[in-house]
């Protein structure tokens, strides 16, 4: 049987990423055939690049940059931590190595996560520009950080009116990040949800709420200050003024991230984020 073709993805510009990446050639070449490398940039890869499997080495937003990036060829993600956190990316060099025998064969054990798609209309309708997150997008105030207004609707029926700081919607994969900073609840990454959760709202009773998955939410930018702006996943960013109208709905297609069998979500929630730590008893006797 042929071995699987992979690409990999990091940011060479940086010696210690370049030091692992070579380090890991040598592993992955018993198991895999290496095809191209690229930088973990934007930019569209190869219409005629033919590969069964990308190899993302960095940190968590390298991991979300490259989603994003190779969502639309369906193929499967493995994550690779070279950051502070890891949380997304479920290997390191080393243990990628240790279970090559599992995520290089042709069927690898996926986990496939939703991602989410936003539509900026300008005040006249018109489609400014549309993106994909897998964390989340965030309507923020921005400067000079007065409060602004927003119209919420779902599938089509009028909701609440929103005044604060802003609004994170956010996916599964994306409610233990700025979502739960924010007061969000922790929804399991594999769920089928979006998540909405105010920022700062000038109001007691406007609590985070998780919508069905298929739901269409419309945020309409009622009061805005010069520096309103959509952020795409921490990353990318879209200036909005008050007309504009964003429509967030789940995106046609999933991404395909490759499992780690020696971890879980729950043992990752307590390890790397301390869930559910237990107070610091005195041992009296």
């Amino acid at each position: 049987m042929s071995k699987p073709r992979v690409i990999l993805l990091a940011d060479c510009h940086r010696p210690e990423i370049r030091q692992v990446v070579d380090e890991m050639r040598g592993g992955i070449s018993q198991y895999a055939d290496i095809v191209a490398e690229f930088e973990a940039d934007g930019v569209t890869l190869p219409v005629e690049l033919e590969v069964d499997m990308a190899i993302a080495v960095g940190g968590d937003g390298t991991l979300l940059s490259q989603a994003r990036r190779v969502v639309d060829r369906g193929i499967p993600l493995v994550g690779v931590n070279f950051g502070q956190l890891g949380f997304l990316a479920e290997y390191d060099a080393e243990s990628l190595i240790e279970h090559a025998d599992i995520v290089f064969q042709h069927d690898p054990p996926v986990h496939e996560h939703l991602m989410l798609k936003a539509e900026v209309f300008d005040d006249a309708l018109n489609l400014v520009q549309d993106e994909i997150a897998l964390n989340d997008f965030v309507v923020t105030a921005g400067e000079p950080f007065r409060v602004i207004q927003l119209g919420i609707s779902v599938d089509g029926t009028e909701g609440p009116s929103l005044r604060g700081d802003g609004v994170i919607i956010a996916t599964p994969v994306g409610s233990t990040a700025y979502n739960v900073s924010a007061g969000g609840p922790i929804i399991h990454p594999v769920a089928e949800a979006m998540i909405v959760t105010p920022l700062a709202a000038h109001s007691l009773a406007f609590r985070p709420i998780v919508l069905c998955a298929d739901s269409e939410l419309r945020i309409e930018i009622r009061k805005a200050n010069p520096g309103t702006t959509l952020v795409i996943d921490g990353q990318e960013s879209i200036p909005l003024s008050a007309g504009f109208s964003v429509a967030i709905r789940r995106s046609a297609r999933n991404v395909r991230f490759v499992r780690n069998p020696s971890t879980s979500f729950w043992g990752i929630l307590q390890e790397k984020l301390n869930w559910a730590s237990p107070p610091r008893y005195l041992n009296r006797q």
